[in-house]
């Protein structure tokens, strides 16, 4: 009898090790989900702002063609993305084109001048910053999410109950441009 009391309660605390380890991976898989949907959040907006971006800079360059289609191109295919991997390989195109299109300012001092364009460059830096913050809250919730999947007493169900590895928001070529500090010309 009294084995039968002991089996019992091997029996329980499994369950409850089991049971603690599932709902803690529930809750790293939805902070995952969130961090992913607050990066989405600021993303829609700067996919907002960039057709006012190019309208303006049309008005001052609307020989510059190519480079307008281009960052309409990369807008449309960001916006068509899905899953992390997706969205950052179509968001880095983006941050590219739009790079070029920022540069064209360059070459034309009254855009440059232009308070709207200045505006718009300023509202498009400050998303730019709100996306790298998320992108890191991002990185921080798969990387939590990933070594939970990975330590005992998770790791021996949790791919049997669905949890697999997620990918991170890879920044790609970006990532030379990130971690090279700005040049300051007065």
């Amino acid at each position: 009898m009294s084995s039968g009391w002991i089996l019992l309660g091997i029996v329980v605390v499994i369950a409850l090790l089991v049971f603690a380890a599932y709902n803690r991976l529930v809750a790293l898989s939805q902070r995952v989900s969130q961090a992913f949907a607050d990066i989405d959040v600021q993303l829609k907006q700067r996919h907002d702002l960039i057709p006012n971006l190019v309208e303006t800079v049309k008005g001052y360059a609307s020989h510059e063609r190519g480079t307008l289609d281009d960052v309409i191109k990369a807008r449309n295919a960001a916006m068509s993305a899905q899953g992390p991997a997706q969205v950052s390989a179509a968001e880095n195109q983006l941050s590219g084109a739009l790079g070029r299109l920022i540069a064209l300012s360059e070459a034309y001092p009254d855009l440059k001048a232009n308070t709207n364009f200045q505006q718009l460059q300023s509202e498009l830096s400050d998303i730019e910053n709100k996306i790298a913050a998320s992108r890191r809250f991002f990185n921080n919730a798969v990387q939590e999410y990933n070594t939970g999947i990975q330590q005992l007493p998770a790791a021996l169900f949790a791919g049997a109950l669905g949890f697999t590895r997620k990918d991170f928001f890879d920044l790609g070529e970006q990532r030379g441009q990130l971690e090279q500090a700005p040049s300051v010309k007065f």
